[in-house]
């Protein structure tokens, strides 16, 4: 298979006004004066518990048929594994596959391996995720996260088609299916890509051996999520199947509307890179990028921090990666006074629905062929 380079950008030279020094001072600062770990606390191992149980306890439940006879009770219990199955993406996989919860390499490598057990694939989602989002946010082309294949317009640097117009109303469905994708075909596809751009070996992966590890890995997925309980739960083979898709109907709609608010609202920015001297090049240094393309949500919502693996603070996720996001609340008003200081903007949502707000009204003007103005 013919390898061809990843048509990578370069950022500006970082800032000459020192804020990401200043701000990365702060918080180190920050933990200096309180005498806490940046890694994870008890808080954090208690939520990893909870998150865990609120899967496992429900499938268990299925399987052993304690919820056999009655639908309401069945169907409730894969709802329930939804919100777990969410929890554990947002709350413990991300967290472990960034190495945040602890200095120990090993522990973050041990935990990181619960996306398998999901349904995911890790070495995919690093480099999707940890090397292309979060180096390339909101880049047409590089940022997988805003790549729908053409089915959903989330940036003004796409191309537009007649059918978007539409897409404030229908993207909603693309979204519940996400996770369904994801465990299905989304791993192969990624596999094979990553294999033609580089990326696979950059892994030290060969693609028969990602394809190989991702077979073995849908194949346990599958039997226990599915086969033991149309074999065991005592409900008919149509309804573990109904539940299933239940459970990924509900857990891709959560995990959008965690994600999608924080990148593609108006105030992102989008910028395309600049043909300079045959290679892509930004205008703006990573750092100024990132908070131009990141949006904070909710600040002041305990619970939802609390569920979201403090996604909801996305900006200060997106600067300090390797702090684990039990702190980003504290976090927050540093790196926000910081910004302020040096004259740059802070994105800001007060509430998660006028942060979903926002995404859908992104999504209208979009559809309707809206470009930022250059």
């Amino acid at each position: 298979m013919r390898t061809r380079k990843l048509d990578i950008v370069r950022f500006a030279p970082k800032e000459n006004d020192g804020f990401y020094d200043t701000v990365k001072a702060k918080v180190r600062a920050y933990f200096e004066r309180n005498n806490i770990s940046s890694y994870a606390n008890v808080h954090m191992w208690t939520k990893t518990a909870v998150m865990l149980l609120l899967y496992f306890v429900p499938y268990v439940l299925i399987v052993t048929g304690l919820g056999a006879g009655n639908a309401w009770i069945f169907f409730g219990l894969w709802f329930l594994m939804a919100f777990g199955m969410s929890g554990i993406g947002t709350a413990i996989m991300h967290d472990a596959n960034h190495g945040t919860y602890s200095a120990n390499n090993k522990i973050n490598h041990l935990i990181g391996y619960i996306l398998e057990i999901i349904g995911g694939y890790t070495a995919n989602w690093k480099i999707q995720h940890n090397i292309l989002h979060h180096t390339y946010t909101n880049i047409s082309g590089l940022d997988e996260d805003i790549d729908t294949m053409g089915l959903i317009r989330l940036s003004p640097n796409q191309p537009v088609k007649w059918f978007h117009r539409y897409q404030h109303l229908y993207a909603w469905f693309f979204y519940m299916i996400m996770t369904l994708y994801w465990m299905t075909a989304k791993d192969f596809v990624q596999a094979v890509r990553y294999k033609k751009l580089g990326l696979l070996v950059k892994a030290k992966l060969s693609l028969k051996q990602t394809i190989w590890r991702i077979v073995l890995y849908k194949v346990f997925y599958y039997g226990y999520i599915i086969v033991l309980p149309i074999l065991f739960s005592g409900m008919p083979w149509y309804f573990v199947i109904t539940g299933f898709i239940l459970m990924h109907f509900t857990a891709g709609l959560i995990l959008s509307c965690i994600f999608q608010p924080s990148h593609i609202v108006e105030t992102s920015g989008f910028a395309a890179p600049l043909q300079e001297k045959m290679a892509n090049h930004m205008e703006n240094s990573w750092v100024t990028h990132e908070l131009d393309n990141t949006t904070n949500f909710a600040p002041r919502n305990l619970f939802l921090s609390w569920f979201a693996g403090g996604l909801n603070f996305q900006i200060e996720h997106h600067l300090f990666t390797n702090i684990c996001h039990v702190h980003y609340r504290k976090l927050a008003p540093i790196v926000k006074e910081t910004a302020n200081e040096f004259g740059l903007v802070y994105h800001e949502h007060r509430t998660f629905l006028k942060a979903m707000w926002a995404h859908m009204v992104m999504l209208r003007k979009l559809g309707k062929g809206w470009v930022r103005p250059s």
